[in-house]
């Protein structure tokens, strides 16, 4: 009993086999369960995909970092400009150009003869009339000449009245026979010479007293005498080795002239005839009236000006040679213009362009030159109000270029 009663309890159940899960393989040996198996399936699905997105986030993200890379560098190949609008100006009715009066006639007075000055009439200032007489100069040596001058036409008249007498008479002995016609020719021959020489004498004679003349100094024109640059006593060489000296100046300005350089584009107001005024420092508040009377009908090539002259009547000499005017000269026609600043210029061999933003490209326009007002230009064609003007353009500006705006100035671009 005891025996088969261990032997009953040592004995093992026998196990429930699950037919379905437990079938033997063709080794013999039993096979995985299902569910295990699907599980790993799917781990193993799941990692493939977890490293497949890991590659393709990593791919993704190079490519974009690439891209911006691009991006960014395309943007930084990009220009910033700043721009700005043209400040529109008023109608332009008349320009305003400087000058410098100068006298209607200006000339230095020198002497003709040599000497000593022997006095002075009119000092700096003095208001003369033509043919008043200034200084007078002694002349002792043409004093002298003259004196030898007229002896020696005394000498020729007399050796020219004999002659006349020599040559009448063989000419009357001629024809008696008295004579021979050898010497009668002679004769004739020789009151011929004498009376050459007679007519030299008084010819030098003549141009001995026109230098004696000439030792008084005369007001060639009405005006006043600006300098004086002689004295009593002062040598007077007025020789033709020696370089002159001028002795007084003299100036007309009853009317005075001025020259005024016209600028090219506003070359239709220099019109002869047309009415030209003036306005001075010194004289504030007050206006003087001229007459432009001509101009040089060409355009100088190196100012790219025409050359004007205004004449202004001066009656009480209240204006004085070699002051500074401004000559307003009007337009026959109303021309508009707008300013911009003098750096917004692009001087180029295809001559004077500025820069302008449109579409958000670069364009380059010619335009022309107005009046200069040093930090400012005035532009008469080529820029409307509305273009946005670049400023301090680089070298490398090319019509096309793409270009950024670093400000916004009032009014946008879409004005």
């Amino acid at each position: 009993m005891t025996t088969s009663e261990e032997n009953v309890t040592t004995t093992p159940e026998p196990e429930m086999i699950d037919v379905q899960t437990k079938q033997p393989d063709a080794d013999g040996f039993p096979a995985r369960p299902g569910a295990r198996g699907r599980t790993a399936i799917l781990l193993a699905a799941a990692g493939l995909a977890v490293l497949a997105l890991v590659i393709y986030s990593g791919i993704h993200s190079r490519a974009v970092a690439e891209s911006r890379l691009t991006q960014r560098t395309e943007e930084a190949a990009i220009p910033t400009v700043a721009v700005l609008f043209p400040r529109e100006g008023a109608p332009t009715q008349e320009i305003v150009l400087p000058g410098n009066t100068q006298a209607f006639s200006d000339a230095p007075i020198y002497a003709r003869t040599s000497g000593y000055l022997k006095h002075w009439y009119f000092n700096i200032g003095a208001h003369v009339q033509k043919g008043q007489l200034l200084a007078e100069i002694e002349t002792p040596e043409v004093d002298q000449q003259l004196l030898q001058a007229r002896a020696d036409l005394d000498t020729a008249q007399a050796n020219l009245n004999i002659a006349k007498i020599t040559a009448s008479r063989w000419q009357d002995l001629v024809s008696t026979g008295s004579v021979s016609q050898q010497e009668t020719d002679q004769a004739v021959s020789n009151l011929s010479a004498v009376k050459a020489a007679a007519e030299s004498s008084a010819a030098n004679v003549r141009r001995l007293e026109q230098l004696q003349a000439f030792e008084k100094v005369y007001a060639p024109f009405d005006g006043i005498v600006t300098a004086r640059n002689t004295d009593i006593g002062a040598l007077i060489d007025a020789g033709a080795t020696a370089q002159p000296k001028e002795l007084f100046h003299m100036a007309a300005i009853r009317t005075l002239r001025l020259y005024v350089a016209v600028p090219e584009v506003y070359s239709r107001a220099a019109r002869s005839g047309a009415p030209a005024t003036l306005t001075l420092d010194e004289f504030p508040g007050q206006t003087f009236h001229g007459t432009l009377v001509r101009n040089a009908n060409s355009i100088d090539i190196a100012s790219r000006t025409l050359l004007v002259e205004v004449d202004v009547d001066n009656p009480t000499g209240q204006l004085l040679p070699g002051a500074y005017v401004f000559v307003h000269l009007k337009l026959p026609d109303e021309t508009r213009s707008v300013t911009v600043p003098s750096n917004t210029l692009i001087f180029r061999k295809e001559g004077l362009q500025v820069g302008l933003v449109r579409n958000g490209k670069a364009e380059l326009v010619p335009v022309k030159i107005g009046r200069d007002y040093g930090n400012s230009v005035e532009i008469v064609s080529g820029l409307q109000p509305t273009d946005a003007v670049i400023v301090d353009p680089s070298d490398s500006l090319v019509a096309g270029m793409p270009v950024r705006l670093s400000n916004k100035p009032a009014g946008g671009l879409g004005r």
